[in-house]
């Protein structure tokens, strides 16, 4: 289920992954973890722009920009929000297969500190395993695994808002070390796209 395995990432695939996840979650404005994923924004180990506040509505977030006055940083970041609320809107449609007992379970898992890095990651994998084939294969696998992963992080922030911060980094971790390659493609695939604005940005699914 997961061949893409990576066991690193350079800074700039963690700060596309960051801010992809965070992103996702951004996109979900009135969800009750909207204090915590404010204080994450500025926790997270990026440069930060004074004069740009965080916003909830998805359009807008600075703080994971190496330098602002570079056009081509803000090119990507801005590619890289669009695929955040592009797959976040796919993300709506998918939570009917997300069944209440998955999210307590998995919270639980968030809870127990007695549980490793790679214990969460496993146990995030587990419950992939069990969704990924409740959905249309037309989409892909690995864009529903991607999809799939970060819905998963939003439904246990909202059933346990103080869990925020280590879901958000055990998916990030997720996503980097299985599903990286996809990601890359993606965002690289978007931004041609935007250069050559007659074709879609993204598939019609």
């Amino acid at each position: 289920l997961f061949p893409q395995v990576s066991n690193g990432s350079s800074l700039q695939d963690e700060r596309i992954t960051n801010l992809l996840v965070f992103g996702f979650l951004q996109s979900c404005p009135h969800a009750s973890f909207h204090k915590e994923l404010e204080v994450l924004g500025h926790e997270l180990p990026v440069h930060t722009s004074g004069s740009d506040e965080l916003q909830t509505d998805g359009n807008r977030c600075s703080y994971f920009m190496e330098d602002a006055a570079e056009t081509d940083s803000e090119s990507q970041e801005a590619v890289i929000r669009d695929i955040a609320r592009h797959l976040a809107r796919i993300g709506d449609r998918m939570e009917y297969g997300i069944r209440p007992g998955l999210v307590d379970s998995l919270a639980a898992q968030f809870r127990n500190q007695s549980l490793s890095e790679e214990d969460r990651r496993q146990g995030l994998a587990a419950v992939l395993q069990q969704l990924v084939h409740s959905y249309p294969a037309d989409m892909g696998q690995e864009k529903t695994l991607l999809v799939l992963t970060m819905l998963l992080a939003r439904k246990v922030a909202e059933h346990s808002p103080a869990l925020l911060r280590d879901v958000f980094h055990t998916t990030v971790n997720f996503i980097n070390q299985n599903l990286l390659t996809y990601l890359r493609n993606l965002v690289q695939s978007v931004r041609a796209s935007v250069a050559a604005p007659h074709v879609s940005l993204f598939p019609s699914h």
